[in-house]
């Protein structure tokens, strides 16, 4: 229905958006100031613990900095209580007391029918509900069991059946007096001008409605009970009322069910949303049989400003991802992103939560990665970059990539991250070496010694960011950490490594204690298991301190480190971080005397020895670049 400027203007200017906005939110005292019309409050869209959201009386429009969300009194009814702007003005008309114009005819003939349409699917929801308890539906109430889907989850969830028959859905909506057009316009049944009887649509099925963001019953989704069905699942056809590109299986509930954080996870199919539901994580919801699009990503970003994608952590889900990624990357902004859940190789969801509970679904949350480690992923992953021609390839794919960021500020992040990515990488291109001329040399007459050599050579920038080199005291190696952490969680490895695990050098403080504490637990005689060794680094006051290292580690995906890894993969990546540790111990005192002897005898002999030691160093640092950056890729595609 169509509304006159004038009458929203009236129904605006009598209603405060504070008065609507404040029906769903509570101020903070701190920062509003009412007598000024100023609001603020933690955002409903999003969630947070401190507020952003503003809503200014004056100009009577709300505005969240942290999500980005903006609008006015119907807009905030529209996107957050999910109501269609009539329906929004109706309420803030009724709010200021002033009646609604008279209908327009053709308007009002569209709403009844979309309001008759959903009637009609709330009749046939109610249908499939039933035949679900009848004898008809005792196999697919088996199947139920036998995924774990207890009796509540199948009622919260209005799980059905739909009988194995041509026209029983057709029969029973006939019955209770819904026309032929209805129920074809409902997409409950196949129909045509080269089909001479309309059937029902779905047949033989587990049913799984589809709600809108009303919990308004839109659509279906069925699950062939028999595995003789190509198309496992089924979905309801466009209609009226449904556009599968523009709906979220489960977004109401998922809205209703964000924790204080805002987090909301897209998963990819109804059992996944079902399953985590049953184990507690209520802001799930998924795309329906498809590749996520434009529509429903602002679906989720109206949620969160930075919602998980979780994959299967199969080659299918990893290119899954991938594809959400380039979908993603132009339309990124400050403080609106995503970040990739990537599940064990073989697992969905629903398999994950069932074996291992809901402590190992929240695992894999804890380890998503931001959209920058998809991207480099994506480009970096298998490749072979031996030659100066493949490396610029790599750099120009990422510049391109990068370019298709809309926002400046965030393109401009973007191209930092990937340089430094690069540079970490390949390391430090040699500069001032050119035409096979020696280093240091300015032509005939600079001979016998190099006329920069006085004082310390600097490490490249490259090198001096690499673990091999790093030497803070605030942030852990990557490779003393994976060290260190694979110790304590496989004790075995001492057999075999006592002596050179004994004598570690470590940097950082932490380790050095967590270090020592297993030193202690072994000579007293509690190292026989990983679960004694971390008991024993409790009772020291070290359980933080392990927290961080073992967390450290598993962001990285350095998965042989990791308790559930193999023994025999920890011992493999144990002793190739442990040569490259000992490597790069050699080649920092080496660094050190080469530097020592140019200050004191600046040669072009020495200054060539310095030269070599920091190759060595550069070509260590590739090496950790390749189990750091990306070489194990997500820590599951590593194994298969």
């Amino acid at each position: 229905m169509r509304f006159s400027p004038s009458f929203l203007d009236e129904i605006r200017d009598r209603v405060s958006i504070s008065a609507v906005v404040g029906q769903r939110v509570t101020w903070d005292r701190k920062k509003t100031n009412a007598s000024r019309g100023d609001y603020w409050a933690c955002c409903p869209f999003h969630g947070e613990n401190t507020p952003s959201f503003h809503c200014e009386d004056r100009k009577g429009r709300y505005h969240c900095f942290g999500c980005g969300v903006s609008g006015d009194h119907f807009r905030f009814l529209t996107e957050l209580d999910g109501l269609s702007f009539p329906e929004a003005v109706e309420r803030i008309a009724d709010m200021a007391g002033v009646p609604m114009p008279a209908r327009d005819p053709e308007a009002e003939h569209r709403e009844k029918k979309r309001a008759s349409l959903t009637e009609v699917m709330e009749l046939a929801a109610a249908f499939f509900q039933e035949q679900l308890q009848s004898a008809a539906g005792a196999a697919a109430r088996a199947y139920l069991r036998e995924r774990g889907v207890s009796s509540v989850t199948q009622q919260t969830f209005r799980l059905g059946y739909a009988p194995d028959s041509r026209n029983a859905l057709k029969g029973f909506l006939a019955g209770k007096g819904v026309a032929k057009d209805q129920i074809e316009a409902c997409g409950l049944v196949v129909h045509g001008e080269d089909i001479a009887v309309s059937y029902d649509r779905f047949r033989d099925r587990i049913m799984f409605p589809i709600e809108d963001a009303r919990e308004r019953v839109i659509a279906f989704g069925g699950r062939a009970m028999s595995p003789a069905i190509a198309a496992k699942y089924l979905n309801s056809n466009d209609t009226e009322l449904f556009h599968k590109g523009n709906v979220l299986y489960n977004l109401a509930r998922a809205r209703k069910g964000q924790g204080r954080d805002g987090t909301v996870i897209a998963v990819e199919g109804y059992m996944d949303v079902i399953a985590l539901a049953q184990a507690g994580f209520a802001n799930v919801v998924a795309p329906l049989g498809t590749a996520l699009t434009e529509s429903q990503l602002g679906l989720l970003w109206r949620m969160s400003p930075e919602p998980i994608l979780c994959f299967d952590g199969d080659q299918a889900g990893l290119k899954a991802a991938w594809r959400a990624a380039d979908l993603t990357l132009p339309e990124i902004g400050p403080g609106r992103s995503l970040r990739f859940a990537l599940l064990p190789e073989g697992q969905d969801p629903d398999d994950l939560v069932r074996d291992g509970g809901a402590e190992a679904f929240s695992a894999v949350l804890a380890d998503a990665r931001p959209l920058a480690d998809m991207v480099w992923q994506r480009e970096t992953a298998g490749g072979v970059f031996d030659t100066p021609e493949r490396r610029a390839e790599l750099e120009k794919r990422l510049r391109d990539l990068v370019g298709r960021i809309r926002d400046e500020s965030v393109r401009r992040h973007y191209s930092q991250e990937m340089r430094e990515r690069v540079q970490g990488f390949f390391g430090a291109s040699e500069r001032g070496r050119h035409r096979g001329e020696t280093p240091g040399r300015q032509g005939p007459a600079g001979r016998g010694r190099p006329q920069h050599a006085a004082g310390r050579l600097a490490v490249s920038q490259s090198l001096a960011r690499s673990a091999v080199v790093r030497q803070s005291a605030g942030i852990m190696s990557m490779r003393e950490t994976v060290l260190v952490v694979s110790l304590i969680n496989h004790p075995a490895l001492f057999d075999g490594h006592f002596d050179v695990a004994e004598r570690l050098e470590l940097t950082h403080p932490d380790l050095k204690r967590l270090h020592a504490a297993l030193l202690d637990a072994v000579a007293h005689g509690v190292a026989a298991e990983r679960d004694a060794v971390v008991g024993w680094l409790d009772k020291a006051g070290l359980g933080e301190a392990w927290e961080r290292a073992e967390t450290l580690v598993r962001r990285a995906r350095q998965w042989p480190a990791l308790a559930d890894a193999a023994l025999d993969d920890a011992r493999d990546a144990f002793e190739q971080a442990l040569h490259l540790h000992l490597s790069a111990g050699t080649l920092h005192k080496e660094l050190k005397v080469a530097e020592a002897a140019l200050a004191s005898d600046p040669t072009d002999e020495n200054y060539r020895q310095l030269l070599e030691i920091q190759a060595q160093l550069r070509n260590a640092q590739a090496t950790e670049a390749l189990i750091e950056g990306f070489g194990l890729l997500s820590g599951k595609t590593a194994r298969s």
